[in-house]
This record gives C-alpha cells, sequence and structure tokens, in this order.
C-alpha cells in the first residue's frame, strides 16, 4: 500500500478571503479581526474584505450570503460570547457553531472558526491578545486555517487554489 500525501503551502497570495465580525464584544473582535487581518497579509492576501454584523448569531447568515457570492476563496468568522447567568450563551454558542458549519458544508466555502466562547472578558482578551503577547491571537490562527483549507480544496479539486 501506498499513502499519497497532498500538502499544501501557508500562501494566501492570489485568495480572495472575507471576514464577517460581530461588533458585540468589540473590544475583543475588534482585537481578532486585526489579527486575522495581519496574518493574512503577512501570508500574501491582497484582498480582504471585512463585513461586521451585530452579534455572534448574526454570523452565519452573512457568512452564507457572502460564500454564495462566489467571491471569496475562504471566509473567517469572528466574535466572542462571554458566559452570563442565563442560558442565552449556550443558545448563542450553539447557533453560530451549527450556523458556521453548515454554511461551510453546503457552500463548499472554507469558513474558519473564530468565535471565541469564555467565561470572562479576560479570557477573551488572553485569546485577542497582540502579536507576540503570551497566547497569541485566535484571529491569526483562524486566517492560516482558511489559506490552508483554500489550498487543500484547491488541490482535492486540481484548480489553482493548491
Amino acid at each position: 500500500m501506498s499513502v499519497r500525501t497532498i500538502e499544501t503551502e501557508l500562501d494566501a497570495r492570489g485568495l480572495r478571503v472575507g471576514i464577517v465580525a460581530a461588533r458585540f464584544n468589540h473590544p475583543v473582535t475588534s482585537r481578532l479581526v486585526d489579527g486575522c487581518s495581519a496574518r493574512l497579509q503577512a501570508l500574501g492576501c491582497e484582498s480582504v474584505d471585512l463585513m461586521w454584523v451585530a452579534g455572534a448569531f448574526e454570523i452565519p447568515l452573512a457568512a452564507q450570503a457572502a460564500a454564495r457570492t462566489g467571491s471569496y476563496d475562504a471566509l473567517v468568522a469572528i466574535g466572542a460570547v462571554i458566559r452570563g447567568d442565563t442560558p442565552h450563551f449556550d443558545y448563542v454558542c450553539q447557533g453560530v457553531t451549527d450556523g458556521v458549519t453548515r454554511v461551510g458544508l453546503e457552500t463548499g466555502v472554507p469558513v474558519g472558526f473564530c468565535v471565541l466562547t469564555v467565561d470572562s472578558v479576560e479570557q477573551a482578551l488572553e485569546r485577542a491578545a497582540a502579536d507576540g503577547e503570551p497566547g497569541g491571537n485566535k484571529g491569526a490562527e483562524a486566517a492560516e486555517v482558511v489559506v490552508e483549507m483554500a489550498r487543500l480544496l484547491g488541490a482535492l479539486a486540481g484548480g489553482a487554489g493548491g
């Protein structure tokens, strides 16, 4: 038996990426957007559109609409849901997770999931750290994920994305 490895490069040149970000918890999400944008630029991406939505629950619909335009090779979903005293946290987290998953599966456009689900503002800020700070920036990590997935899907399809 032989195993064929399909490898891709972490190279965003020529990719069109959309970021769908929630305004709710803006001090956190803006830092995630900054980390994501900076990492995409460092990987050579020259085409990034930023789309703001009200909150995390609205991310899937906006991501689906963006994916259906055919204008994007990949999307990044950015939000921050911080636990409170009611079950609202659980409903929002489940809704955005299921919705973002469905967008990728139904459209074939990879969606990087960067919706923080945390217990406190402090935990959220740790995950949205500026470059070089302990904990890193989950937005930058999501940028790498979507570049890798866009390239892999392109390679599997035999297209230019690979």
